[in-house]
């Protein structure tokens, strides 16, 4: 019974210890592994961004006329009826001139089975909607237009889903631009480890 008592205590001292050790080292986490998690979404961001652009230079003057966008890398799977996904991204607030790093997960439902890699790209037409996003992260995916006509111009934003009115979406897969959008919940929130 006393030997009992003493691999006890040993086993939740080991655990308290290194759970202790496992919190200090993330505490510890430097300002160079910031920077270097930080460079890494903006090269993701600008690859996806040079990538959009080369098959539909029309989100080019999307993005240049909008108050920001959001670009997010995210890994998914699904299994069955259900599925999920998680990534990050960043916001650049044009008009603040500010980049906020964020993290999503998702959850999905639909029949199906594999594992897909997906890059996301939302334009924010207005501060207010940028705000919002930024601020309460949820987007609810749904059928969208797949085009916007650019005012007197009579061109078209070819690939956009509109989620919401003023906020846009392409979704780049490997094999290139997505034109839909299925049932699926998204929320998006900052990244407390990066801002």
């Amino acid at each position: 019974m006393k030997k009992s008592r003493h691999v006890m205590f040993a086993v939740v001292m080991g655990l308290v210890l290194g759970l202790t050790m496992a919190a200090g080292s993330a505490l510890a986490a430097s300002k160079k592994d910031v920077a270097e998690a930080r460079a890494e979404l903006r090269k993701m961001a600008q690859e996806t961004l040079d990538r959009l652009y080369k098959m539909r230079p029309s989100a080019k003057t999307l993005i240049g006329k909008a108050d920001g966008y959001a670009v997010f890398s995210n890994f998914g799977t699904k299994i069955l009826l259900f599925g999920g996904g998680a990534g990050k991204g960043i916001v650049f607030d044009k008009k603040a001139k500010q980049e906020i790093y964020m993290k999503m997960v998702e959850a999905q439902a639909g029949w199906g089975f594999g594992v897909k890699k997906f890059r996301l790209v939302l334009v924010f037409e207005n501060q207010k909607d940028l705000k919002r996003f930024v601020d309460t992260g949820w987007e609810i995916g749904g059928q969208g237009s797949a085009a916007k006509k650019i005012g007197e111009e009579g061109g078209a934003y070819a690939g956009a889903v509109s989620v919401s009115p003023g906020v846009w979406l392409y979704q780049l897969t490997d094999k290139g631009l997505a034109m839909e959008l299925t049932g699926k919940a998204t929320r998006y929130y900052k990244d407390s480890d990066l801002n």
